[in-house]
């Protein structure tokens, strides 16, 4: 190991300092910091004890320009600020694509879009090189963004289903069918006759979904999921009023299928409002398993968990696999889900 140079510019360490330091080349440095195999453990080792006598931070504007590569990922979550930040749902989301992104010393860029203006503003973003790649969550029918995202020079991965065809993308969803199912399935063997179902917004996949695992579970046809379901969106507002409808329109029931924990909530705050005790009379079961909603309801709520942070994980690591050039079989993965039993079914 040489003795310290006299630093460049304007005392920053660069890649020249720490060569003469280490007593290298300055191409030996590069590989090493970029981790290329074609170098000798020596001279890694060297390069690197370099590195931490200088105190040197590698140059990311300038790594860029060679590799092509910004060491940026875009999560890109086509909801408005308030449903993003209210729903435990999406918390889980962002923080472990934070997590895991940061765990392979890459960036995440949060982006919220709902509107015209901001679809144009996303992508721009992702279209003008800032970042490797990106993640979308985009459920909503009328929404243009998934097709306009899917025709950038720029891998992505999809999060749940979508609506425009998936051949050639790549999609991480949840078994919101069968887990419909086992929650229907779930009531009607515990004796339940009349079992209703709490649908989310018709404009979104996973609703539909869960709505067709229900509809399946109680062999139902168009006109008794009619008279058997009410819509509302997946919040405990929602889940309260749709409640109250299915109450008004159905007193003969006995069983409850929300499709999401925060809606099963709000069902389960029309029910005491009406007298009406759980599980005794009615049984209750919602989907997500979010820790600060389920196990927190009066009754604790029995539901379908799914993963979210197990969907962000699969997620990323495909993402980060096509952005390192391989060969990734596009598709769809469907990550199962199970049932949680608690006190209200």
């Amino acid at each position: 190991m040489k003795t310290p140079p006299a630093l460049h510019g304007i005392g920053r360490p660069t890649l020249e300092d720490v060569a003469a330091v280490a007593g290298v080349s300055r191409a030996t440095v590069s590989r090493v910091i970029n981790d290329s195999p074609r170098v000798s453990p020596e001279a890694r080792e060297s390069v690197h004890a370099a590195v931490r006598q200088l105190g040197y931070v590698p140059n990311k504007a300038a790594r860029t320009l060679v590799t092509r590569r910004t060491e940026a990922i875009a999560l890109v979550l086509s909801e408005g600020e308030n449903k993003v930040f209210d729903d435990p749902h999406f918390a889980t989301v962002v923080r472990t694509a934070t997590e895991e992104l940061a765990a392979m010393d890459t960036q995440m860029v949060l982006m919220l879009t709902q509107d015209e203006t901001t679809h144009a503003r996303v992508l721009r973003f992702l279209g003008g090189g800032h970042v490797d790649g990106a993640l979308l969550l985009a459920p909503h029918k009328q929404d243009p963004l998934p097709e306009a995202v899917a025709n950038l020079p720029i891998p992505v991965v999809f999060g749940g289903k979508l609506w425009l065809p998936e051949d050639g993308l790549h999609l991480v969803d949840n078994d919101n069918v069968g887990g419909a199912r086992m929650a229907t399935e779930h009531l009607l063997g515990l004796g339940r006759r009349t079992v209703v179902t709490i649908t989310g917004p018709s404009d979104e996949k996973a609703a539909l979904d869960r709505l067709a695992g229900w509809q399946q579970a109680m062999s139902a046809d168009q006109d008794r999921v009619a008279r058997l379901s009410a819509c509302g969106e997946f919040t405990r507002q929602g889940g309260e009023q749709a409640m109250r409808e299915l109450l008004a329109r159905v007193p003969e029931l006995d069983g409850v299928f929300a499709a999401n924990d925060l809606m099963a909530d709000g069902a389960l705050r029309a029910l005491r409002a009406e007298g009406r005790r759980v599980p005794e009379e009615i049984a209750v079961i919602g989907f997500d398993d979010q820790p600060a909603v389920a196990p927190l309801s009066d009754p604790p709520l029995t539901t379908i968990r799914q993963h979210p942070g197990e969907q962000m994980r699969r997620m990323v690591q495909i993402l980060l696999r096509l952005v390192a050039g391989e060969d990734v079989p596009p598709g769809r993965e469907i990550l199962p889900t199970e049932l949680i039993r608690r006190a209200s079914a």
